[in-house]
């Protein structure tokens, strides 16, 4: 009996998770580590931010589905691997046999600017760190004015910002947001885009400052590269995102990111029983985006490599596929759309990916949670 190892729960694994039942019944075990029972949407995190969606909205549950389904599921996170043994090492120090493994172990903020120890500082991955930033938020300003800061650019940063006003929309408008963005502002968007985002945040009273570098960040303040300090009550981390330190130190070729380096079949060049997929990858055809667009195309290519290489059949490539659709949510139920030349802000911009991102959910969601009848 062939083991088959997921470890992590996330996007690019939402078709493996599914059909978990199939692969069962041909003979294999499943196993599936993931850090928590449930995974977040992060499409939707922003929108959870801003009161959009609650917890449950944007999250499935990963966990009860898996072991309904016949899996193993560990709440644990990989701490290294051991490709030559074919064994994952946790956190907890177990170690998991797998014959095939599949990594969907998705990214890390870069935070390198927080100091030790700060309080009130939230990354804004893993999605829940929202969540506790969206609470204390309005724990905050049900006493007294709040500054938040948003450091940070780009996308995050820009739906961040945004969602952190309209949070405060919902104690009195008790806040006012400032977004650090370096001496860029939306530096990889289209001109017309990122005016877009920028008059979607002004008209929310966000103070965008630009200009110089945020140097430090620590409990109430934010420190620039020209000494200059701005006082905050809450700060978000949104500098941009890296995969965990985790391939290269274990001995498996990794990208100039530290990514799991796969080739046109998603899987190591080194490592055949190893394949990978969403942020934690380097895809090494072509460099990919961050974005979650990527990680759902991988679903199905995922599924049949993982499945044929336990059967020792032809393995399919994966092919990123043209443009994509991008939707910021900008705050308030309003956002900025583009795709292939059309790029248009507003309210249509949100409802376009509320329609979307819940169709997404509505897709993998277990059918007691879709329809609130529970086994």
């Amino acid at each position: 009996m062939s083991k088959l190892l997921l470890v992590g729960a996330g996007h690019a694994h939402m078709t493996i998770m599914e059909n978990i039942p199939a692969i069962l019944a041909k003979g294999h075990e499943v196993t599936v580590i993931g850090p928590g029972e449930r995974h977040y949407y992060s499409g939707m995190g922003p929108g959870m931010l801003g009161g959009d969606y609650k917890p449950q909205d944007i999250s499935f549950p990963v966990k009860r589905a898996c072991e309904q389904a016949g899996a193993t599921f560990l709440v644990d996170k990989c701490a290294a691997i051991k490709p030559e043994e074919k064994l994952v090492v946790l956190e907890s120090g177990q170690e998991v046999p797998y014959d095939v493994a599949s990594f969907n172990t998705g990214s890390s903020i870069v935070d390198d600017v927080v100091q030790k120890g700060s309080q009130d500082i939230y990354r804004v991955k893993p999605i829940e760190n929202l969540l506790m930033g969206r609470e204390r938020l309005m724990e905050l300003a049900r006493k007294d004015h709040v500054r938040v800061a948003v450091v940070g650019g780009g996308p995050a940063g820009v739906e961040v910002a945004g969602n952190a006003w309209a949070c405060g929309q919902e104690v009195g408008g008790n806040v006012s947001v400032a977004l650090f963005h370096g001496k860029t502002f939306m530096s990889k968007a289209p001109d017309t885009v990122r005016e877009l985002c920028r008059k979607a945040l002004l008209k929310h009273g966000v103070e965008l400052v630009g200009g110089n570098y945020v140097q430090s960040v620590s409990t109430g303040k934010v420190t620039l590269d020209n000494g200059k300090q701005h006082s905050a009550d809450i700060i978000f981390i949104a500098m941009g995102v890296r995969p965990r330190p985790l391939f290269a130190p274990s001995g498996i070729p990794a990208g100039p990111d530290g990514g799991l380096l796969v080739n046109k079949y998603l899987q190591s060049p080194k490592y055949p029983d190893i394949f990978g997929g969403g942020d934690c990858i380097w895809f090494e055809p072509q460099p990919l985006d961050k974005v979650g667009v990527y990680a759902v195309r991988e679903n199905p290519v995922l599924y049949h490599n993982v499945m044929a290489q336990l059967e020792g059949a032809p393995l399919m490539e994966f092919s990123p596929g043209g443009d994509y659709l991008l939707i910021y949510n900008t705050g308030g139920r309003t956002g900025v759309l583009h795709k292939f030349g059309i790029r248009f802000g507003g309210s249509l911009a949100f409802r376009i990916k509320d329609y979307i991102d819940s169709a997404f959910m509505k897709k993998f969601k277990p059918e007691y949670e879709r329809t609130g009848r529970y086994a």
